[in-house]
This record gives C-alpha cells, sequence and structure tokens, in this order.
C-alpha cells in the first residue's frame, strides 16, 4: 500500500508553531517562576491556547473555549488541554506579561537568520526604523491623549513603541506606555551603533538628541516641522528638464535655547525639500532633515520612504490579528494578548520567507498566508503543499476522500 502524501502527521497549527519548543519555554518558565502556585493551566499551555485563540482570530474568551472545545482531540494531540473560560481569564489577569514578552525575543533571536533579506543594499542593512501606533481602549485602563470630543467622553488607549531593521520586517525592540507618553522617551531608550541610519517621524524630533546621535557617528532622516526655525548657511537647486525646481538642498543651523536665551545646543543639519508627481498625477511636496552630508540627496528620499515598512508592520498586525477585542480588561491581559499576536506574527512571516525561498517565482501575501492557515488551522495537511497550491492540495484530498467512500459503498 502506497504512502499517502496528501496528509501529514501534525496539524497545520503544530506545524505553524513548531518553534515554539516546549523545553526552552520551560526554561523562560523557571527563570520567571510563572508557574508558581499554578493548579490548573501551566504557562505553556497558557501560550499555546492563546496562539491557537490568535491564529483563529476569535473576538472574546467564550468564543476562544468554545472553538477550542470543538478541536479538543486534536489539541489534545498536541499536548494542549482546553481551561474553563474562568482559568483561562484568571491567567490573563494574574501571569505576568513578561513571561510571554521573553517567549517573543528568544524566538525572534532564534529565528533571525531566517528574517534577513539578502537582497537589501549595504545601507538597508543598517537600516533602522522607529515609529508608534496606538491602540484603543477604554479610558479607565490606560489614559488617552487628544482633545476630548464634543460628546465630552475621552478614549484610552496602549501605545506599542517600535524599532525595526528594515531588512527583518519585524520589531527587534517593543515598549508599551500609555497613549498621552511622547514619542521621544522611547527614542532616548534606544542603543544605536556608528554608522547606523535611523527613519523616524517628525514626533521624535529633539536638539540635543540629533547632537548626540551626530557625534555617534548615527545617521537619521526625519520628516521637517513647519514651524521650526533655524538659521540658512547654503542653498543649492535641482532643477528638471522642464525648468522647474525639483529639489531644493539646504544646510542649516538649528538652535536650542534656555529661558534666558543662551544657546544650549547648536546643530548643523541638510533639509532636503522634494518635488514630485504622485501615481494620481499630483504634484507632491516634502521636507526632510538629515545630519548626513555624504549621502546623494535621492539617498535621503529613498531612506525616508522605507520607513513605510514600519506603517504597514502595524497594518499587518491589526488587520491579521484581533487587536480590537481584548479578552481581557486589564493592562496584563491586553498586554498579553499583544505579546502573543506578535509571536504569531513573527511565526507567519518566516513561514513567509521560507516559502519565497522554496518557491522563488511565487509571490505570497501575509494576509492570504494567515487566511488559509486560518481555515485550516486543525487539519492534517502539509501546510507548506497547501499555500503553495491549495486548489491542487485539496482536490487531491476530496478525490481520496471520495475514492475512499466509494470502496465502502462498493466494496470488491
Amino acid at each position: 500500500m502506497g504512502k499517502d502524501t496528501n496528509y501529514f502527521g501534525q496539524p497545520v497549527f503544530a506545524q505553524a508553531v513548531k518553534f515554539v519548543k516546549k523545553s526552552d519555554v520551560n526554561g523562560i518558565i523557571s527563570k520567571f517562576k510563572s508557574d508558581r502556585y499554578t493548579k490548573k493551566m501551566d504557562t505553556y499551555n497558557h501560550l499555546m491556547i492563546m496562539l491557537y485563540g490568535a491564529f483563529k482570530g476569535y473576538y472574546g474568551l467564550r468564543e476562544l473555549v468554545i472553538g477550542a472545545k470543538a478541536d479538543e482531540s486534536r489539541l489534545r494531540q498536541m499536548g494542549i488541554t482546553v481551561p474553563a473560560r474562568s482559568t483561562l481569564a484568571d491567567a490573563n489577569s494574574r501571569r505576568s506579561a513578561d513571561v510571554f514578552k521573553a517567549v517573543y525575543f528568544h524566538l525572534f533571536y532564534q529565528l533571525r537568520p531566517l528574517l534577513s533579506d539578502s537582497r537589501c543594499n549595504e545601507w538597508e542593512k543598517l537600516l533602522k526604523i522607529i515609529d508608534s501606533t496606538t491602540i484603543t481602549l477604554f479610558t479607565d485602563i490606560l489614559k488617552g491623549a487628544g482633545r476630548k470630543s464634543k460628546s465630552g467622553k475621552k478614549k484610552g488607549g496602549i501605545k506599542v513603541h517600535t524599532l525595526m531593521y528594515y531588512k527583518e520586517h519585524t520589531p527587534c525592540k517593543i515598549q508599551f506606555t500609555s497613549a498621552a507618553t511622547h514619542d521621544s522617551k522611547f527614542l532616548k531608550e534606544l542603543s544605536l551603533e556608528k554608522d547606523d541610519i535611523l527613519a523616524m517621524d517628525r514626533a521624535y524630533i529633539d536638539y540635543m538628541y540629533m547632537e548626540s546621535l551626530t557625534r555617534k557617528g548615527v545617521v537619521y532622516v526625519t520628516k521637517m516641522k513647519k514651524n521650526l526655525k533655524y538659521e540658512v548657511l547654503d542653498k543649492e537647486y535641482v532643477v528638471n528638464d522642464n525648468g522647474e525646481v525639483e529639489t531644493l538642498i539646504t544646510t542649516i543651523i538649528l538652535r536650542k535655547y534656555d529661558n534666558k536665551g543662551n544657546v544650549i545646543v547648536e546643530h548643523k543639519a541638510r533639509l532636503v525639500e522634494y518635488w514630485k508627481i504622485d501615481k494620481y498625477g499630483k504634484r507632491k511636496h516634502a521636507t526632510l532633515l538629515t545630519n548626513n552630508f555624504d549621502f546623494h540627496y535621492s539617498q535621503i528620499i529613498e531612506i525616508y520612504d522605507r520607513r513605510w515598512q514600519i506603517e504597514l508592520l502595524y497594518k499587518q498586525l491589526k488587520q491579521n490579528f484581533q487587536l480590537e477585542y481584548f479578552y481581557g480588561e486589564s493592562i496584563n491581559a491586553i498586554e498579553i494578548q499583544i505579546w502573543v499576536a506578535l509571536i504569531a506574527n513573527l511565526l507567519m512571516t518566516v513561514v513567509q520567507k521560507t516559502l519565497r525561498q522554496k518557491y522563488p517565482s511565487h509571490n505570497y501575501s501575509f494576509s492570504n498566508i494567515i487566511c488559509l492557515v486560518r481555515n485550516m488551522l486543525m487539519y492534517y495537511i502539509d501546510m507548506y503543499k497547501l499555500i503553495h497550491n491549495p486548489e491542487k492540495e485539496w482536490n487531491a484530498v476530496n478525490q481520496k476522500l471520495f475514492d475512499q467512500q466509494l470502496k465502502i459503498i462498493f466494496p470488491k
């Protein structure tokens, strides 16, 4: 009897989380002592059932537990027990989110070689991108930012500060704060090295910090604020074939003063103001600020355009993992759910990279991969074959089932 190649020894879920090894997680558990006083559900089981919920995209604890009950026999084969809803709620509230954070960074450093893109330019390998995104919550949980609405009600939020290498497309440093916390506080906690290139939004502009980056040998590129005052030292115009100014390059000095009008810091920088036609045929205008005087102005523009990669990361997280409705109302429960979403995102990014290496002629979108994995999560079928050619794989599986049914109905 020939071997059936249409089925796999493990469900898709087990294949997706294969890098989350129980022995590694147990080492982290021992360090944080997160299983102390645990009677019903240990940390590993907690992590796996939350990952199951993240992949399935469930909106609440009740939905998660009922869905897991339907797959209980297959989950048990993976060593996962389905907890009661109250048990899972208590674990989300009491077990420290730092354990899940440690699991994420353990996986990140383990899988880092699989994330890097060898096709990057030399400067792209040094490019780091920093930004933050706000996840809306109730005001009672975390403080909100901005003005109150006309209704007088104000939403709270948790701000996710993120640093990532452009070549990896995955966060390498993450911090949670309330939405009211200014972005520049996270910037000052970064450990940057000489020759690093940092792309950031204008919210991070701080003269003293930018001068410290210059002295350290770190290149930054950011968008210029409209209300900044500066002294102009030099101007250079770049004109296109139609006689229109395409780029204006200005050398400036930014100064910060104390309350008495004394100069605290003096920072020399370069403005790159450019106009270009966007995809809608309109002339787009922007002004960039950088401390680099060696790169060609087109390269400065290209560096800032790469900053959009982190916006795509946030979009990917929010669209494909449930970060709108949370399984608990405490800050700890919310942070656990975000860390679990980040772990799931990391695992699926590795799957996407692996697929592109195995089948370089195909372009696999992240949302399509998640959709297929979500729908077939507990099926015993080869995940990579399924994603590569889902129609072919399921036609083969269905044909096999049809042939088996015929043999039962019409035995020889």
